[in-house]
């Protein structure tokens, strides 16, 4: 069955596992020490510039959850999105292992903006109070929305004029900057961004992500929470190894690229059909949508995919790097004859 449940369910790259194939020879230094994790590394820097720093780890919630430890202190708080993934999947990891309180702010779109945020800019230096000190937001929301550089760089900049960090979970980067058409560094570090995890597991990658510093004062101590958070690998090679290829020769921008232009293509499926409806513009790989629930019942006997909020008959669909245009064409068949069925 094919899934539109999440990017997740996808395979792996041909080309990411040859890569991961080609790194199982012989032995190597663990942790690090390895020709892998250097030649990442240097890609790394490749892509965002010299002051990155790169720390890899298993996935997206140790990398959300390191990042986070890394710009704050137990008696701070994070401001976030209500819909944001460290608030909503990820069992409480970040606040647990951050000690910080997470501050969710209401959000129509699932972004949040200067306005929303400088409400909860307050209780400065009482110590009665969590101390705000880093906003966390998703690049790609949670709700499918794309932040601009612009609205990055808005964040960016208040946040800094109060001392705070900008932490960006970049899990479906790659496919926001194909729809903004511009680079990761320019969404990134030249928009003010200070610490971001970035991955490739949505996009083609197996497993695992990192933990990108633009600050030398946040990576000063990053080795130690992430030693500390059990996110260091000992055969660190097998995550580091994938983003050679996946940041060479365009592999990832290539990869979301298709994700991005399959979604528009079920997009034009779903619309031709009177009762299906769109519930946030579709700026990504991912589209939400309200359709009568005997429909979307019916269609999950064939594909895999989940409500996003059942009670108002709304659902999700995500299209992958290896989404293929015969997919779209078969759930859209599919509609077809449940609509006709009716």
């Amino acid at each position: 069955m094919r899934s539109f449940a999440s990017d997740n369910n996808s395979g792996v790259h041909p080309r990411v596992m040859a890569a991961l194939i080609e790194a199982n020879v012989d032995h190597a230094v663990g942790y690090g020490d390895d020709p892998w994790s250097a030649a990442a590394e240097a890609k790394i820097k490749e892509v965002f510039g010299h002051e990155a720093s790169a720390f890899f780890v298993f996935n997206g919630t140790g990398a959300n959850s390191v990042a986070l430890q890394s710009i704050t202190r137990p008696f701070n708080s994070i401001l976030c999105a209500q819909t944001a993934h460290i608030f909503v999947d990820e069992c409480g990891a970040p606040a647990k292992m951050s000690g910080c309180s997470i501050v969710s702010i209401p959000t129509p779109d699932g972004k949040l903006t200067t306005e929303l945020i400088k409400p909860h800019l307050i209780n400065f230096g009482v110590c009665h109070h969590s101390q705000p000190k880093a906003v966390y937001i998703s690049q790609v929301s949670e709700l499918g929305t794309i932040y601009t550089i612009e609205e990055v760089k808005a964040l960016s900049d208040l946040l800094h004029s109060y001392d705070m960090y900008l932490h960006m979970d970049g899990a479906r980067l790659a496919n926001a900057c194909v729809s903004l058409g511009c680079t990761m560094r320019e969404i990134t570090v030249d928009a003010g961004v200070d610490i971001l995890s970035f991955g490739g597991t949505k996009n083609g990658m197996m497993m695992g992500e990192s933990v990108i510093s633009f600050r030398p004062e946040i990576t000063e101590n990053l080795q130690f929470y992430r030693k500390q958070a059990a996110q260091l690998a000992s055969k660190q090679r097998y995550l580091a190894a994938q983003f050679i290829p996946y940041l060479t020769d365009n592999l990832w921008y290539n990869n979301a690229l298709n994700a991005n232009l399959k979604a528009q293509k079920l997009l034009s499926i779903l619309l031709k059909h009177p009762e299906i409806g769109l519930t946030q513009k579709m700026q990504s790989n991912q589209i939400f949508f309200i359709a009568p629930k005997d429909v979307l019942n019916r269609l999950m006997e064939e594909y895999f995919f989940y409500y996003w909020n059942e009670d108002a008959g709304e659902a999700r669909l995500v299209t992958s790097w290896d989404t293929t245009d015969e997919d779209i064409d078969a759930i859209g068949r599919s509609l077809d004859v449940i609509f006709s069925s009716r």
